[in-house]
């Protein structure tokens, strides 16, 4: 029987010693395919893979029908909108994600967006060194006293709640449809709908999924509802606000202002709208990173594909009804879509 094969399809990171810290011990060989490979090459070398793990490729349909023995899909990160996880369950290929690993980074950089907003920061940099003094940037509000709303309050947003008690806020509003009441109030949030989210919050940052109910679900309807001196601020996935909208919104006043730090095209493209916008703060989808946060996230990773391979249930499965489905397959452990024990 041939050793356990896991194949790592991007090299996004300085090196995969996490991985192979984890993998190695139950016996794996780990294979660090890179991104430059063609999706023929990642059919020809994956279709012998027992798991895999991706960050940005996408894994469609086609990739997935084509392996024969993988077990397990991780996902580098919290989101898995890049593959087709109804085809890898239809396979018994568990996904698995890696939701716990950046909370504290990505609301640090949420707050940092948000903070630059509100008392524009980047604008006044880049004047001053233009040799500009008393720079006419608009108006700017108090923090303390106001509204601030969270789309999403799963363990990032919360995050970012807690960091925001030292602003004196008279109200922290979120909207989740997967949040009980009760969760909400106890640490302080009032759970609403997302029209009076939008109509009453002065700070609103988004936190949503990326799927077919949450695309573009901030758009030209939900700018005209906010508070003409509302802050927006994205650091989710770039398709849950319509761009074109939101550049409109900024132009027109509808809204103050936006620090985003997840766009709709990523690179962005060089015509990129908002990037002519003085009051619109850009990052490149950094939110997540930092040191610790790399290091954790390549682990869990590993350990979550280990997890499955040795038979045991890992902590995060996007898709559990997959293990199901392997367990009743009849093939041997390293047969077919192979088997969940």
């Amino acid at each position: 029987m041939p050793p356990l094969l896991v194949v790592l399809l991007e090299d996004r990171y300085p090196h995969h010693q996490p991985e192979k810290d984890v993998l190695t011990k139950i016996g794996a060989e780990v294979l660090e395919l890179g991104d430059a490979v063609s999706e023929a090459d990642i059919l020809g070398v994956c279709a012998a893979a027992d798991g895999l793990a991706v960050n940005l490729r996408t894994l469609n349909r086609e990739v997935i029908q084509a392996l024969k023995r993988c077990r397990v899909i991780a996902r580098y990160g919290v989101g898995y909108d890049n593959l087709d996880v109804e085809a890898a369950t239809e396979r018994g290929i568990a996904v698995v994600n890696v939701p716990d690993y950046c909370a504290e980074d990505v609301s640090d950089h949420a707050l940092a967006l948000f903070m630059a907003c509100v008392r524009q920061v980047v604008l006044r940099d880049r004047e001053l060194r233009k040799g500009k003094w008393n720079i006419k940037g608009g108006p700017i509000f108090r923090i303390t006293g106001k509204t601030f709303g969270l789309i999403g309050y799963g363990n990032i947003p919360q995050t970012l709640h807690r960091k925001l008690a030292g602003f004196a806020l008279a109200r922290v509003l979120t909207f989740d449809p997967f949040i009980a009441k009760e969760v909400a109030e106890a640490k302080g949030a009032e759970l609403v709908d997302l029209e009076t989210l939008l109509r009453e919050s002065d700070f609103v940052s988004v936190h949503a999924p990326l799927n077919d109910r949450t695309h573009h679900m901030l758009g030209k309807e939900q700018f005209k509802r906010m508070k003409r001196e509302a802050i927006l601020v994205n650091t989710s996935r770039g398709g849950v606000v319509d761009t074109a909208a939101l550049s409109e919104a900024v132009k027109d006043g509808l809204i103050r202002a936006a620090g985003l730090d997840v766009h709709e095209q990523e690179p962005v493209p060089a015509d990129y709208a908002l990037c002519k916008l003085d009051n619109v703060i850009l990052t490149d989808h950094i939110g997540s990173y930092s040191e610790e946060s790399q290091i954790e996230l390549q682990t869990k990773a590993a350990q979550a594909i280990a997890s499955v391979l040795t038979g045991t249930l890992p902590k995060n499965v996007v898709n559990r009804e997959a293990l199901a489905r392997a367990r009743q397959s009849k093939d041997a452990s390293r047969g077919g879509a192979g088997s969940f024990r």
